[in-house]
């Protein structure tokens, strides 16, 4: 039990991991009174294949790949925080006893999980918080049960450890994006029941998180990312992987490269973009959002923020939760703002450190 850790308040720093298909993401923070700093940040690329629609294939690469963002880091905390895919979890509210202590109410839950989950129990993490008290009856509180088979959570644990640190925190992506979030909504007028898409496109998913008033209400993950664009370079130019890679960020492709290949994945992203709301819009009470924010290493693309906008005729943000934070010296503020928008989990994670 609790080895997704929702539970363990912390006060003491943590980095915040997160692994994704392509690479390693690691953050430090540091918080005075209500204002973050960043101490220390490290992207480190993984190999092919050695994470793939986030699960850890290769927990030795992975294991590399976070000792060396460690090492790039020049951190001095050993304790991280990590999180599971949002697909590899199971979430549900349930009605418990009002009144009961957490040892009492874990019994109960462990005795009737089984009822909610639909894995082996002895296959399952599981962990549990308080919400609050029943709106149906007052004797009754809320609890936010969460489930994810144990294998998805030993492999991180496995990988984190292997890289030299302690992990301390297992986290859910969904809930680490709305943490995150909360410092991109301080940049919106007026925040009371917003409703925001934030939508996070990396190098092989996109999933779109909807948040009305700062709260998650939907969430879906799709098959689809800025890989794409690479191996359209790749094929075009006779490229190997890596080169087309560098060469997307770098830039010196050919005259050809904007007009051929980056427009028209720019329009496959707004159809993407388009097509996830209306999923979101068919399966809800909702039929418009208030605002766009586009995070993941896509996000960051020129002009494609404009082109949602006027496409979509919605405001669109591209994600910046480092907007209002300072920075040490030994974080080199460049790369920082070029990948702030990849860099929305690891936050979410490093503010674990101050729940």
């Amino acid at each position: 039990m609790g080895i997704l850790g929702f539970l363990e308040r912390k006060s003491k720093p943590m980095l915040g991991l997160d692994i994704s298909s392509t690479s390693v993401k690691l953050l430090e923070l540091s918080r005075q009174g209500d204002r973050y700093r960043v101490e220390s940040c490290a992207v480190k690329a993984l190999p092919p294949n050695a994470v793939v629609e986030k699960n850890i294939n290769e927990a030795d690469a992975v294991g590399e790949a976070i000792a060396g963002a460690y090492q790039l880091s020049k951190s001095k905390v050993k304790d991280a925080a990590v999180a599971v895919a949002g697909s590899a979890v199971i979430t549900k509210v349930i009605e418990m006893p009002s009144g009961l202590s957490d040892d009492a109410l874990e019994t109960q839950i462990s005795l009737e999980a089984d009822q909610y989950i639909p894995y082996p129990l002895e296959e399952v993490a599981i962990d549990f918080e308080v919400q609050g008290e029943s709106e149906n009856n007052p004797e009754q509180v809320d609890v936010l049960l969460a489930a994810c088979r144990r294998e998805n959570v030993d492999l991180r644990v496995g990988a984190l450890e292997q890289g030299g640190l302690t992990p301390k925190v297992v986290d859910v992506e969904a809930y680490t994006m709305e943490r995150a979030f909360s410092l991109i909504a301080e940049q919106f007028e007026d925040q009371q029941d917003q409703v925001v898409a934030v939508v996070d496109i990396g190098a092989t998913m996109t999933t779109l998180s909807v948040l009305v008033g700062g709260k998650t209400v939907y969430m879906r993950e799709q098959l689809f990312g800025g890989k794409q664009l690479t191996e359209e370079i790749q094929r075009r130019y006779g490229l190997s992987m890596e080169e087309a890679g560098l060469a997307k960020k770098q830039g010196g492709l050919p005259d050809d490269y904007e007009a051929e290949v980056l427009e028209p994945f720019k329009d496959v992203v707004v159809q993407q973009v388009t097509r996830s709301l209306q999923f979101f819009f068919s399966s809800s009470q909702y039929n418009d959002v208030d605002h766009i924010v586009l995070a993941g290493g896509v996000a960051s693309l020129e002009g494609l923020c404009e082109l949602i906008e006027s496409r979509l005729g919605t405001q669109a943000t591209v994600a910046n939760p480092f907007s209002n934070m300072s920075v040490s010296s030994r974080v080199n503020a460049t790369a920082l703002a070029n990948d702030a928008p990849s860099l929305m989990i690891a936050t979410g994670l490093a503010m674990r450190s101050f729940d």
